[in-house]
């Protein structure tokens, strides 16, 4: 049994995997957090919890116990107002204006599986087996709220998934204010912080610095999970690094903008938190109405980062991407953007597709520029209808033809987005989102449509699926090119403005189950910006992301590396492009982009018919070598060998679960005149088995590629790479 629940303690045990998490039900109903960690038996844990006297400014509800406060009482879902003076999980204000709240255990359920949440992405059981849940009830009388706080724990895996749900009991609508997902109470704070943070063009890049006293935040507000942070967040010992070392983690699933900090205290303990973002979020409940949060991810490692990785990686491949294409092997794709952009007829199409065939790709991608009068990214966004201007023979002609050719064909969509200078704005100008009497700020001179309002999602369901049916469509890439601006909908009330982006993000994942659900023989991959909502809100729905608009090898290493760290290699498309490179203008090696690309979902943004024979052959070169790995780059535990942020060399490996086969790629970004002769360390390996290099006619043991390394030849020149490629020798 995963969780059990001890009645002479009043404490629940969550083992999840080889995780152990304990929580308490003190005093009078408070939920008590005692422990995260390690797998333990829990003999004794329900009476590990220190007491101590505090200070008349640290206030005890109880009188005849000056030990219990809860300024400093570790807590589950913790509230502001009734003396505990740090961050809250959650706020409501009253009817009668009043903000103060106070839950108290009422009960609790276990049931088999793992629910689903109402019009939200979460993780999943296949099974009954394969999880249990945890619903602990606590209610405010005096207020008539109820909460129910819910906790999965996993056989198979050590993370722990946690939600809260809200409740109005009472006759009169309350106003919510804050709902995270999940706090937890640290004993210390002798962590470092680590997340990702950066821009358009340069996501996730890798943060770490030592908490201090007070919060130590990152957050999103812009409407979506955001380029510049994504809504992960960890402490770690001070040691840890790759493969030892503490970690806490936490990931929330969901694509709209969030709050996730480490607040340390005067007694120098840690709360952990992630949500919804509070700032301009205000939801009105009525009475009977209940509130859902988005699901927080926990993964608790004593492996390092490397271990909370894997972890990761396995739970969402597996349990939060769905559909036909989670465990099928993704095609090689080509895709025209940066071949023609908005400069293309059937004709040119249609060359780049020849030359896809002969070089072995399977897909090929039409991307933006297909629909309406769009000629540039200035108008025609929403008119989503043919131009035959381009296409004469229509989508279903142009998919026939690359259908001849041997591919599939795919399609680039912005459903999200209009553009001023459109027929469906000219139509509808009050689709978008606004506020009254202000200005429309643009965006790549576009708007956002309003999908809080189901006129509007039931338009966009109804266009895409006439353009998904009316040609074989086997893979669409779904874009988001803007940040929210005067976040308002003309169609709620003044007392749910504040609603507006919230619902926004429920319409949008209301369309994108329709639309999934409608075809699921298509590979979706979503996008925004590249990574701007690289999230697992999104891979619920979509099992792969773009992982940049940035395709320069070098600039890929430190995005793939940091986008590694949470999600699987799987989720992650990466392409070679063109040099000099039109985002950073660097030229690099063919060589060397094919090698950090084929560490993804593998493909090629380049006018394939201009190539150079020698190019093409490199390329039907890595064509038939990714093949031949593909299924352990996208299905294999992911190792990180050697930190591009911290020096002039990254490494990376792939290695099968039955650790018969390994794959590992080597970057030097810099030569270094008479430099230092390397070796490089594998990991994951079987110490007992011998390896084979592909290509030659070495063999290594298991045990000395991991602890004397491989010997690396002498490079010459910038912006080198190297590929080895290992199979169990026999």
């Amino acid at each position: 049994m995963a969780i059990r629940y001890d009645e002479s303690t009043r404490t629940f045990h969550l083992q999840s995997g080889n995780v152990s998490y304990v929580m308490q039900i003190v005093k009078d109903g408070y939920l008590a957090h005692l422990y995260w960690g390690s797998r333990i038996r829990g003999t004794a844990i329900h009476d590990m919890m220190p007491k101590s006297f505090r200070p008349s400014f640290n206030p005890n509800p109880f009188p005849e116990d000056e030990t219990f406060s809860l300024d400093t009482l570790p807590q589950e879902y913790p509230g502001y107002g009734t003396s505990d003076f740090r961050s809250p999980a959650y706020q409501v204000r009253l009817a009668n204006g009043t903000t103060i709240a106070e839950f108290k255990v009422t009960g609790h359920r276990i049931v088999p599986g793992k629910p689903a949440l109402e019009g939200l992405p979460a993780v999943y059981a296949e099974n009954d087996g394969e999880a249990e849940t945890l619903e602990i009830e606590l209610e405010d009388a005096a207020a008539k709220l109820k909460l129910i706080a819910s906790y999965t724990a996993f056989r198979n895996s050590d993370a722990i998934a946690r939600s809260a749900k809200l409740v109005n009991l009472g006759g009169e609508p309350v106003r919510v204010q804050r709902l995270l997902s999940a706090s937890v109470d640290l004993p210390h704070s002798r962590f470092d912080a680590v997340h990702l943070w950066g821009t358009w063009a340069r996501e996730r890049h890798l943060a770490r610095r030592a908490l201090m006293p007070g919060v130590q935040a990152i957050e999103s507000r812009r409407g979506s999970s955001s380029h510049q942070h994504n809504p992960f967040f960890a402490v770690v010992s001070p040691d840890a690094n790759e493969d030892h070392g503490e970690v806490y983690a936490m990931n929330l699933v969901y694509s709209g903008s969030f709050l996730a900090q480490a607040e340390v205290d005067q007694f120098a303990s840690t709360r952990l938190s992630i949500g919804l973002n509070p700032f301009d979020f205000e939801w009105l409940l009525e009475s009977g109405q209940s509130l859902q949060s988005p699901e927080a991810v926990l993964v608790f490692s004593r492996e390092g980062l490397g271990g909370m990785s894997r972890t990761f990686h396995k739970l969402y491949r597996t349990r939060l991407c769905r559909g036909a294409f989670r465990d099928k092997e993704r095609p090689i794709l080509i895709n025209n953007w940066e071949a023609t952009y908005f400069d293309f007829d059937s004709e040119k199409l249609l060359r780049i597709v020849s030359a896809a065939k002969e070089l072995g790709l399977e897909l090929f991608v039409l991307d933006d520029g297909w629909f309406g009068q769009r000629n540039d990214d200035k108008r025609s966004l929403g008119d989503w209808f043919v131009n035959t201007d381009k296409l004469p023979e229509g989508l279903d002609g142009l998919a026939a033809k690359v259908n001849e050719q041997g591919l599939s064909f795919g399609l680039w969509v912005e459903p999200e987005m209009i553009s001023p200078d459109s027929d469906l704005y000219r139509a509808h100008p009050d689709w978008c989102l606004h506020v009254p009497d202000h200005r429309r700020t643009l965006a790549r001179t576009q708007l956002i449509l309003d999908f809080s309002r189901q006129d509007v999602r039931d338009y966009i369901v109804e266009r895409l699926t006439a353009i998904f049916s009316s040609a074989p469509i086997s893979y669409v890439k779904w874009d988001m090119n803007r940040n929210m601006t005067e976040i308002g909908s003309a169609l709620l009330p003044p007392e749910r403005q504040r609603e507006t982006a919230h619902r926004y993000m429920l319409g949008l994942y209301e369309v994108l189950e329709k639309i999934t659900s409608s075809f699921p023989d298509i590979l979706f991959e979503s996008c925004s910006g590249g990574g701007g909502r690289f999230d697992p809100g999104m891979l619920y729905y979509m099992p792969q992301t773009w992982t940049s608009d940035d395709t320069d090898a070098i600039e890929r290493l430190k995005i793939q590396y940091g986008t590694s760290l949470v999600y699987p290699v799987s989720s992650m498309g990466s392409h070679v492009s063109a040099v000099p490179n039109h985002q950073v203008h660097r030229i690099t090696s063919l060589t060397t982009r094919g090698h950090v690309a084929m560490s993804g979902n593998f493909g090629y943004e380049l006018d394939l018919s201009k190539l150079a024979d020698e190019e093409k052959a490199e390329i039907a070169r890595q064509v038939a070598e990714y093949k031949e790995i593909r299924g352990l780059v996208q299905q294999g535990d992911f190792y990180r060998l050697l930190n591009p942020f911290e020096g002039n060399e990254t490494a990376w490996q792939f290695v099968s679960e039955d650790k018969a086969e390994a794959y590992a790629i080597y970057v030097r970004t810099l030569a270094i005149p008479n430099g230092p002769l390397g070796r490089l360390r594998l990991k994951g390996l079987d110490p007992d088995k011998t390896y084979a290099l592909r290509g030659t006619d070495r063999v290594y043991g298991g045990d000395e590629l991991m602890h004397a390394g491989l010997p690396l030849p002498v490079l010459e020149g910038d912006f080198r790479s190297l590929a080895f490629y290992f199979t169990e020798a026999k």
